[in-house]
């Protein structure tokens, strides 16, 4: 095990660039803490590339981190790494590992666009895992996939189903040829989601916070669904309409 005590030492340097999108998307690497996250990591083969233990914390015996490198840093070292407000002192770098080649045979998807909140971006990749669906794709103008939030919100899902960042216009194309129906979400000209029957294959298009999916998407579906509002609220929250939905059409 080795033993880092500088926040000058090129190690630590490296980990912190980890916080920032530039260095994530440069390496194809991000950062992961505490120890839910780390072990829901290390569950996943050849995930980890090193953990970061803080001597304060220690290596837990629950951790099973067989063969992957584990670094003790100062206590200094850890907090820096840190961005909550009760660090956990143990932390993880992982692959970003995204692909399409595994998903020939998917057939349930949640297709993101633009969604700009942290919480809600993680928030609903951990509803589409306890839902069952078979893959996400995040569209352009969407918050960072591997957003330290959004990794906190998501409570280890990144490592459970496949999520791909991708062009929707393309996946909706894609989809289409594979005769999955392909919904989006909408106020306007859109059907209430409980006519719509439940199957086994469907692709859902959820959108932006403030502007909702782009109108040039919701040309390409085979409709456009709506949850009803019986209250004074103007619209739900996406993550809780995300939920409702895929639940509704998941069969």
């Amino acid at each position: 095990m080795k033993y880092v005590q500088s926040l000058q030492n090129p190690k630590v340097k490296q980990w912190k660039k980890l916080l920032t999108k530039k260095e994530r998307d440069r390496s194809e690497t991000f950062l992961v803490e505490g120890f839910h996250l780390v072990e829901e990591a290390l569950k996943q083969q050849d995930q980890v590339l090193e953990i970061i233990v803080s001597e304060k914390t220690g290596v837990p015996s629950r951790l099973d981190a067989g063969s992957t490198p584990v670094t003790l840093v100062t206590e200094e070292i850890s907090n820096s790494l840190s961005e909550t407000e009760a660090p956990q002192g143990i932390y993880a770098v992982c692959r970003q590992t995204e692909s399409d080649t595994g998903l020939h045979e998917a057939k349930t998807f949640l297709l993101i666009d633009a969604v700009q909140d942290p919480g809600n971006l993680g928030t609903m990749i951990r509803t589409a895992d306890a839902a069952g669906i078979d893959a996400v794709i995040v569209g352009r103008g969407s918050v960072d996939l591997y957003n330290s939030k959004v990794l906190r919100s998501a409570q280890g899902s990144h490592f459970h189903l496949p999520i791909i960042r991708g062009d929707l216009k393309e996946w909706i194309a894609k989809l289409k040829e594979k005769m999955i129906p392909v919904y989006g979400t909408a106020l306007e000209n859109a059907s209430l989601y409980t006519e719509i029957t439940p199957g086994d294959s469907f692709a859902l298009i959820v959108g932006n916070e403030g502007n909702g999916v782009n109108q040039e998407l919701l040309t390409n579906t085979a409709a456009n669904l709506y949850i009803p509002i019986y209250g004074k609220s103007e619209s739900l929250n996406v993550a809780v309409a995300t939920g409702i939905l895929l639940y509704y059409l998941k069969k």
